[in-house]
C-alpha cells in the first residue's frame, strides 16, 4: 500500500513538475519578447494607470460620440445611456479606455464626463443604475490589455458613480468576488447580483460559477451558497429577472484544454432558473420554448421594462478543430417572452420587408477582397468579402438593397431606453482580422418596423497586423527566435470597407 502511494505521489509531482516547467518557458518567452517590444510588465503599467493626480472637480461638456470600442460597460436611467471603457484592436495595437459617456436619447446629444479619481481603463466590466440618491451608476470588475495585447490585468474593484455630483468613489469592502471579467451583473431588489466571469492571464486561465449579492444598503458582498444543478463555469451569458422575480441564466462562453496544448471553445445553449426562498437559493434547469436562438457568444443583452429580455448579435462556431476556427456573425434580436403562457423565445422580426440581395457565386467570391456585402441563411445574417468587380454594382444598388440597422457584430453595447433599444459598436472578425465598430442605431421594440440610424460606421477600418492565424507557428524554439520576429513590425495594412 505504501508502495503504491508513493507512485501515484510521484506521478503527480511529475505533472506538476513538467506544468511549472511549461509555464516557466512560457514566462521566459513572453518576457523575451516584451523586451524586444520595450513594453513593462502588466503590472507596472496599470499601477503607473492608477497614480490618478490630485482629486478634481468633474467636469461634463459636449463631446464627438466615443470612438470604435467592443466589450464596454453600459447602463440606462431615465432617457439618459451611459458608456465607459471598452478596447480596440487594429492588429498592431490594443487601447483600452477609461472614459465616461452619457448619451441623452432626446436631444440626441453626446457628453463626456471627466472627474478624478476614476476607474482605471478597462473592457469586459459590467456596470448597472439605479434611481436612489438621484441616480448612480455602479461599475464592477473587468481587464485591461497591455497594448501588445500579450499580458492582461483583472481587476476586482467596486465603483459607484454619482449622477448627481459627477463623481466617482471607490467602494471598499472587505470580501468580494475575485479578479475577473466577462462577468454579468444587474439590479435586483436594491442588490447587485453578479455571476461567472473569467480569469486569463494569456498563460492560464480560470472559469466561474459563483454567484455573488452586494448590498446596496449594507455596502457589503455575500457569496452565495446555492442547491440544484448549476451552470457550468462560464462567461458572457444573458442574465435577467423574470416578471416572477426568479432569475435566469443562459448560454454563455468557455474555453478549455485541448490536445497537444491547444485550446478549445464551448458555447453553451442551455438556461437555468435561480430562486430564492426564505433566504435559500437554488439552482434548476429549465428549457424555453418558442423559436430557440442558436449557440452563440459574444452576445448583448438587455431587460426591457416590460420584464421582457432581449440578445442581439453575437458569433457562432461552425467549424472547428484543433488547428482551426471559423464563425458566422449574426445581427438578429430574439427575447424572451415570460408574459404568454409560459417561458419562451421569439424572434424580433422587422414588420418592413427589403429586397433580398442577389446571391454571389462561387467564382466571385475567390477574387481579391475588396468590399463587403451581406447575405442571409434565415437564422445568421452574415458579413462577407466581394470582389474588386463586384464593389461597383455594390455601390449603385446599396440604396435599393440596404436592410438598415447594425451588420453582424459580437461585443456589442446594448441598452433598453422606454420603448427603444439601442445598439453602438462591438466587433467583427474576417479570417485574422478583427475590425472594431463605432456605429449607433435604435429600434422601436413596439413598431419593429426599421432600424434609424444615428451613427454610421466610419467609411473604412484599417487592420495592421497580419493575416497569418497564428503568427508562433512560424517561431522556431525558445533560444532561436531573435531576429526572425524583428520583421513583423513593418507589415502592410489592410482595410475593409464599410456599407
Amino acid at each position: 500500500m505504501g508502495k503504491k502511494d508513493k507512485s501515484k505521489k510521484k506521478k503527480g509531482f511529475g505533472i506538476e513538475k513538467t506544468a511549472a516547467k511549461t509555464d516557466k518557458k512560457l514566462l521566459a518567452k513572453q518576457k523575451k519578447l516584451l523586451q524586444k517590444l520595450g513594453e513593462d510588465d502588466i503590472e507596472t503599467i496599470v499601477s503607473q494607470l492608477q497614480q490618478n493626480p490630485q482629486t478634481q472637480e468633474p467636469t461634463e461638456s459636449l463631446s464627438a460620440p466615443p470612438s470604435p470600442r467592443s466589450n464596454l460597460a453600459v447602463a440606462s436611467l431615465d432617457d439618459i445611456i451611459y458608456f465607459h471603457g471598452g478596447e480596440f484592436f487594429n492588429g498592431a495595437k490594443v487601447e483600452c479606455f477609461g472614459d465616461l459617456f452619457a448619451y441623452n436619447t432626446n436631444k440626441n446629444e453626446w457628453k463626456i464626463i471627466k472627474s478624478v479619481p476614476c476607474p482605471t481603463p478597462r473592457s469586459g466590466h459590467q456596470m448597472i443604475s439605479t434611481a436612489a440618491n438621484g441616480g448612480e451608476l455602479w461599475l464592477f470588475g473587468g481587464e485591461f490589455a497591455s497594448p501588445s495585447g500579450l499580458q492582461f490585468y483583472h481587476f476586482r474593484d467596486l465603483w459607484k458613480f454619482s449622477i448627481a455630483s459627477k463623481k466617482w468613489e471607490n467602494i471598499k469592502t472587505q470580501n468580494g468576488p475575485s479578479a475577473r471579467s466577462g462577468h454579468r451583473m444587474f439590479l435586483h431588489k436594491k442588490r447587485i447580483i453578479l455571476f461567472g466571469g473569467f480569469h486569463d492571464n494569456n498563460q492560464t486561465f480560470l472559469y466561474h460559477n459563483d454567484v455573488w449579492v452586494f448590498s446596496m444598503e449594507k455596502y457589503n458582498w455575500t457569496k452565495i451558497e446555492t442547491d440544484g444543478i448549476a451552470p457550468t463555469p462560464r462567461s458572457g451569458v444573458g442574465i435577467g429577472a423574470l416578471s416572477d422575480d426568479k432569475i435566469i441564466v443562459f448560454g454563455g462562453y468557455t474555453k478549455s484544454s485541448a490536445k497537444a496544448g491547444s485550446e478549445r471553445g464551448t458555447t453553451h445553449a442551455d438556461a437555468f432558473i435561480l430562486q430564492e426562498t426564505s433566504g435559500k437559493w437554488k439552482w434548476n434547469t429549465t428549457k424555453p420554448g418558442g423559436r430557440r436562438p442558436t449557440p452563440r457568444s459574444g452576445v448583448a443583452c438587455a431587460t426591457a421594462p416590460n420584464g421582457r429580455i432581449y440578445i442581439f448579435g453575437g458569433v457562432m462556431d461552425t467549424e472547428e478543430d484543433d488547428e482551426n476556427l471559423r464563425g458566422l456573425f449574426s445581427n438578429e434580436i430574439h427575447f424572451l417572452d415570460n408574459q404568454s403562457g409560459g417561458l419562451a423565445w421569439r424572434k424580433v422580426e422587422l414588420k418592413k420587408k427589403k429586397e433580398a440581395e442577389p446571391e454571389k457565386t462561387a467564382e466571385s467570391s475567390s477574387q481579391p477582397t475588396q468590399a463587403i456585402k451581406t447575405t442571409t441563411d434565415g437564422i445568421f445574417t452574415i458579413t462577407v468579402a466581394g470582389s474588386k468587380q463586384e464593389t461597383s454594382t455594390a455601390s449603385q444598388s446599396s440604396s435599393q438593397l440596404d436592410v438598415g440597422g447594425p451588420s453582424p457584430r459580437m461585443n456589442a453595447a446594448i441598452a433598453i431606453v422606454r420603448h427603444n433599444l439601442w445598439i453602438f459598436g462591438g466587433s467583427y472578425e474576417q479570417g485574422s482580422r478583427q475590425f472594431t465598430l463605432c456605429d449607433f442605431y435604435s429600434l422601436d421594440i413596439n413598431k419593429c418596423d426599421a432600424w434609424k440610424t444615428h451613427i454610421g460606421n466610419l467609411p473604412s477600418l484599417q487592420w495592421l497586423g497580419s493575416d497569418s492565424e497564428d503568427s508562433s507557428d512560424s517561431e522556431k524554439n525558445d533560444d532561436d527566435e531573435d531576429e526572425s520576429d524583428d520583421s513583423e513590425s513593418e507589415e502592410d495594412s489592410d482595410e475593409m470597407d464599410v456599407n
